[in-house]
């Protein structure tokens, strides 16, 4: 990691991708170094220069923390996709209503995005940056990002979701963003961009998506092809209460968790179809199968699968027996999904992996994840959503 840039030299800069930039000690808002970095002000987590209204935003700035529970934000180092909420988060506003006018130019520029290169050349360039591990207001830079993604059907791009919070019903967009390969970002194109010329001094790929709609991603593919317990199970606190949650409803109905692993694993993956639970006397080592659809809607191909979920107590792990019965099992051209609520011992996983065996793994975090994205991220929702679909047998 490059050494953090201190408060004082900020406004000079240049940005690059993982640098910290630390904020200054004085104890109140004006310790903010996005606002020293760029003139776009020291609050909220959509910041901009220049007027929604009048339709002159030049420059927008995407500050996450990375931990709210409700609005996951969340960036794929390994593709370059982030997928980032609206900042319509509570009942009482329509839409683009909201007094930071964030979602107002979410609309606008995946409207401009859509179109040719004049259009394109409209669109102001995204920021994004992550709160530091560190203590203070220091924040991340995670790179320069254009709005659509290659991997996300445009229709899915920009999506109005409804949410609801205790009882009360609204709407908040989700958007899908690339952060495209370009790094640093050189003070004189910040300055041309905040006067109004984004394409003057641009990065190479910016100008290419910008003149032809091309997303030059920034991959970043891991370093191993497997994870440890930690990078498996959830790290905050509420995604740890969730994960248990889910792990108490089914620690005494194991064959019960099968259907909702199927679930979740549809829920994860949209392309899941024609799944059948096998009866456990007749599962033959596989608690489901079915088929997952690629290709285009008129003409897919669908890829056979077997699923074998596991129930376990989280921190408890699967290991190399669980996984080989699995592998076992799996027929010529089928792929394997392994669901658990806990995580794959790290030995198998990587026995797994080097023998180049097509397993998904969806553990823990991932089974979280999957929960908030599907607006069942609080621990009111989750309960409702098991009862409802997976009741105890007394409840049913």
């Amino acid at each position: 990691m490059p050494a953090p840039v201190a408060f004082d030299q900020l406004s000079t800069s240049d940005l690059l991708i993982e640098q910290v930039y630390l904020g200054d000690t004085a104890g109140h808002v004006g310790d903010d170094p996005l606002a020293v970095l760029l003139p776009i002000g020291n609050q909220g987590g959509f910041r901009y220069a220049g007027s929604p209204s009048q339709g002159t935003v030049r420059l927008v700035v995407l500050y996450t923390s990375g931990i709210n529970e409700d609005w996951p934000d969340v960036l794929d180092p390994a593709t370059g996709t982030f997928t980032y909420f609206g900042d319509n988060r509570a009942p009482g506003h329509e839409l683009h209503d909201t007094p930071r006018r964030g979602n107002q130019i979410l609309r606008s520029v995946f409207a401009a995005a859509a179109g040719g290169s004049p259009s394109r050349a409209r669109v102001p360039p995204f920021l994004l940056f992550e709160r530091a591990a560190t203590k203070g207001r220091a924040v991340q830079f995670r790179g320069l990002m254009a709005p659509g993604s290659p991997l996300v059907p445009p229709d899915e791009q920009l999506v109005a979701l409804w949410r609801n919070r205790g009882g009360q019903r609204f709407q908040n967009y989700r958007a899908t963003f690339t952060v495209l390969d370009a790094n640093p970002l050189k003070r004189t194109w910040l300055d041309s961009v905040l006067l109004g010329t984004t394409l003057a001094n641009a990065p190479a790929a910016w100008s290419a998506w910008v003149s032809a709609g091309a997303f030059k991603a920034l991959l970043a593919p891991p370093t191993t092809q497997h994870r440890n317990r930690a990078q498996q199970l959830p790290a905050v606190s509420g995604d740890i209460v969730l994960l248990e949650m889910l792990w108490e409803h089914f620690k005494d109905r194991p064959i019960d968790f099968e259907r909702c692993a199927v679930e979740l694993f549809r829920l994860a993956a949209p392309g899941v179809q024609n799944v059948d639970v096998t009866r456990p006397s007749r599962d033959g080592g596989r608690d489901a199968i079915g088929q997952y659809a690629i290709g285009p809607a008129a003409d897919p191909i669908r890829l056979d699968f077997a699923l074998e979920a596991k129930c376990y107590k989280p921190g408890n792990s699967v290991g190399v027996k669980e996984l080989a019965r699995l592998i076992s099992r799996i027929k010529h051209r089928e792929f394997g999904v392994l669901v658990t609520t806990s995580y794959v011992n790290e030995q198998a996983y990587k026995e797994v992996r080097d023998d180049g065996h097509h397993i998904i793994i969806i553990a823990g975090a991932d089974l979280v994840a999957t929960l908030k994205t599907a607006a069942i991220g609080t621990a009111a929702t989750l309960k409702s959503w098991l009862d409802r679909s997976f009741p105890a047998p007394d409840k049913a």
